[in-house]
């Protein structure tokens, strides 16, 4: 791999596993309690939140990190509690893309798991209530384990999502090596420096990422493997 690939494009791939990886987790808990409850309610306020959480799946990239940007420089709400609490300004650091990606790649976490759910039904509930068990022990004994397969959908899809960003990584992070150049924007930068050697080792790898992806997926739909 050292010599298919140089050290800059090792350090992009490992620096863009490491941001999915972080933002996976954290969506993991943040999302579960958002789908949870779009799943189940039926509060008036279940079609404007849901119309949120879905707003990165048609929002260009660029439109929501001008935002994020906005919202986290130094006279943006979020950058001005930062400050006070002694982080300083988030723009152009790790955690600057963090936060951006977890609101990027939050449809991509909260929609398999919503589906998961509304699968589940009433009917489990109902019968765990009956053995007086607790709403917390019924979602872990009961909920969890019938939602497996959209948990694995969506950390998978939220990852994947989450290393193939651009837009939004470049306009929080911009490209600084070691920090925030990730993948995607290491491979703009050999395109802009005509190293097109480069662009197509680092390119492939993605691709080859993305299929071993898309084949998982699929590979654990439900009946995937019948007929």
């Amino acid at each position: 791999m050292t010599m298919f690939l140089e050290s800059g494009d090792l350090q992009a791939i490992l620096l863009t596993i490491k941001l999915a990886t972080i933002v996976t987790i954290i969506l993991l808990m943040i999302g579960t309690p958002v789908a949870w409850w779009l799943a189940r309610t039926r509060s008036c306020w279940k079609g404007p939140i849901g119309a949120v959480v879905a707003l990165p799946l048609v929002l260009p990239p660029s439109v929501l990190g001008f935002y994020l940007l906005l919202a986290m420089g130094p006279y943006g709400p979020v950058g001005h509690l930062t400050r006070a609490l002694g982080i300083g300004a988030l723009p152009f650091t790790f955690w600057g893309l963090v936060l951006a990606s977890v609101f990027y790649s939050l449809p991509f976490m909260v929609q398999p798991l919503q589906n998961a759910f509304e699968a589940v039904g009433d009917r489990p509930l109902e019968v765990a209530a009956t053995l007086r068990s607790s709403p917390l022990d019924t979602f872990f004994t009961v909920v969890l384990p019938m939602a497996l397969p959209g948990y694995l959908t969506a950390s998978i899809l939220t990852f994947a999502h989450t290393v193939g960003e651009f837009g939004v990584v470049l306009m929080i992070g911009g490209n600084i090596p070691g920090s925030t150049r990730v993948a995607s924007v290491q491979i703009y930068d050999h395109v802009e420096a005509l190293e097109y050697g480069q662009a197509h080792r680092l390119a492939a790898v993605m691709l080859i990422f993305s299929f071993l992806v898309l084949l998982a997926i699929y590979a654990w739909r439900p009946g995937a493997r019948k007929g």
